[in-house]
């Protein structure tokens, strides 16, 4: 193996090291949304409302980092040999969450989890090719 491709492979590890944090990130935020949201949804005032928004609002910006951070996992797993954007294109579409009422919040814990399993499957996408990658370096 050469110096480049070497270097092209811890690149993409790199990249996919940074995009692993941000979907467990999202992944957490999310868990702690859903759980304010079944508050939410039994009545639980503004106070729980409020602290399920703030819970979104963590879980969408480690959302839009976790697209971009993938975007560039995609990049750079384009400049290893036998990778290719299909790899990982289309692993996070995530819904704007924020509605306020009843149907609304069911529906809101509904989106929660479609974005929850969304991140376990980018995850274990993630890890699956990063260990690949880590393979070939070592190999």
């Amino acid at each position: 193996m050469g110096k480049n491709e070497r270097r092209e492979i811890q690149e993409a590890i790199a990249a996919a090291d940074d995009a692993l944090l941000h979907l467990g990130e999202a992944k957490k935020a999310l868990g702690k949304a859903r759980n304010w949201g079944i508050f939410d949804i039994l009545g639980g005032g503004s106070v729980v409302g409020l602290a399920k928004h703030l819970r979104m609002g963590k879980a969408e910006r480690e959302i839009s980092e976790a697209k971009y951070a993938l975007q560039r996992f995609s990049k750079e797993l384009q400049d290893v040999s036998g990778y290719s954007s299909i790899h990982i294109n289309g692993l996070l579409t995530f819904a704007d969450f924020f509605m306020d009422g009843l149907i609304a919040d069911i529906w809101v814990q509904s989106k929660i989890s479609d974005a929850r399993r969304q991140c376990d499957d980018a995850i274990q996408k993630v890890t699956m090719i990063r260990g690949e990658l880590i393979n070939r370096l070592n190999g």
